[in-house]
């Protein structure tokens, strides 16, 4: 019997690091490469919803999962103009609720996972140059850097980032649309009238909107969003002067705590907020999944999930045609079957992350009034069975489809 057929993954993000485990279980060989040589990186998404969690545990990681350091969140706090307006507690029903996570420490779960496998073999510092073409068709990658190498596979996967190199060598760029706003984001000490693993603090006012929750180190995490564009002119007036807009924005008693620890703003930086979907994710012997072909917007915290939901997809597809022998026009078919699959949720999904910045970042004199509705239909909590729950609230949750690890 030959070689068992060979998938190349390029990145370990969340659906690079969850396909490459899966593939690897089941005895195929797999590369799984990562430019960096380590996860701690500036800027990763950390909330895990109820989708995002069942897909880890589809995958036999639960209980290595909930080992991880993460904070559980029961509840969201709405102030509308500095106010706190009402408490918004997470329903019954719900087995597990969103949950922010160390994502560094999850990829190291999920790529320990992997080196478990005697089929696997992890590339940490290696970047991708190029592809390796043949007759038309990729067959592998070239490594840049101090050890240059040709990595040939009967697969290269993508999923690189809303960078992505792979995308790029593979001719699928296509032009897109900016997004109208970007997000100031930092942590600072936990407040002391906030628990640690107490309620998301979300503050809103016409034309602005913030977000602070507390994370699984005791710490505070602010999202500060802004128009695109207009970091520079915040830059110029100092930290000081845009560090009292969201004071103000907070209200009192948090907004006194972010000035009072001013020196202990632990890595601010903006997030330039891209969020766009590939019309194509596959060319002749390459798949791009995740951010490679669907950067998300952060409102409501769907990239980690949707990548997660991305890898299982794709395993389904993939696992059947590699044990066949992993012939091109198969693996080309299966290929396109993921994103026949995958692309009617993220679609919805990206349609449902757009509006809530065309209301916010709107200051005509009703948004306020659709701020405190939307404050006071609040106060009537959560519906007490999923399918009631509203259409967004359902999708960011949940998903839109049922996804199902099948192999």
């Amino acid at each position: 019997m030959g070689a068992r057929p060979h998938v190349v993954v390029a990145g370990a993000g969340p659906a690079g690091a969850a396909l490459a485990y899966l593939l690897a279980r089941r005895d195929f060989r797999v590369t799984l490469i990562e430019r960096q040589t380590d996860f701690a990186r500036e800027f990763r998404g950390e909330i895990l919803m109820p989708s995002g969690i069942d897909a880890l545990r589809q995958m036999g990681l639960g209980p290595a999962f909930d080992a991880l350091p993460q904070a559980r969140p029961q509840a969201i706090d709405f102030h509308v103009h500095g106010r706190f307006v009402q408490r918004f507690a997470f329903p019954d029903f719900m087995e597990d609720t969103p949950r922010m996570v160390s994502q560094p420490r999850m990829l190291e779960m999920l790529v320990a996972q992997g080196a478990a496998c005697e089929s696997f073999r992890f590339v940490r510092g290696g970047s991708v140059a190029d592809l390796i073409e043949e007759g038309g068709r990729s067959v592998g990658v070239r490594l840049r850097g101090d050890a240059p190498e040709e990595i040939r596979a009967d697969l290269v996967v993508g999923c690189d980032g809303r960078g992505s190199v792979v995308r790029r060598r593979a001719g699928l760029d296509e032009p897109r649309n900016p997004e109208s706003f970007d997000v100031i984001w930092f942590k600072v000490p936990l407040p002391p009238q906030i628990e640690p693993g107490g309620a998301v603090q979300a503050f809103l006012r016409p034309g602005q909107l913030c977000l602070a929750f507390p994370t699984f180190d005791e710490r505070l995490q602010v999202a500060w969003l802004i128009r695109k564009g207009s970091y520079g002119d915040l830059r110029e007036r100092g930290t000081d002067a845009w560090l009292a807009d969201i004071a103000v924005q907070t209200g009192p008693e948090i907004g006194a705590h972010l000035i009072r620890h001013r020196d202990a703003l632990e890595s601010p930086f903006v997030l330039d907020v891209v969020c766009y979907l590939l019309e194509r994710w596959t060319a002749p012997g390459v798949l791009l999944i995740g951010d490679a072909c669907h950067p998300m917007s952060p409102v409501g915290g769907q990239g980690l999930n949707i990548a997660l939901r991305d890898a299982l997809v794709a395993a389904n597809h993939l696992v059947p045609v590699l044990e066949a022998g992993a012939a091109p026009d198969a693996l080309d078919a299966a290929c396109a079957a993921v994103q026949a699959e995958r692309f009617p949720e993220v679609a919805e999904v990206e349609r449902y992350q757009r509006m809530p910045p065309r209301v916010v970042f709107r200051t005509d004199w009703w948004v306020g009034a659709v701020l405190w509705l939307a404050a006071g239909l609040a106060r009537l909590g959560f519906p007490r069975s999923r399918v009631r729950l509203p259409a967004i609230t359902r999708t960011f949750l949940h998903g839109v489809t049922d996804v199902r690890l099948q192999v």
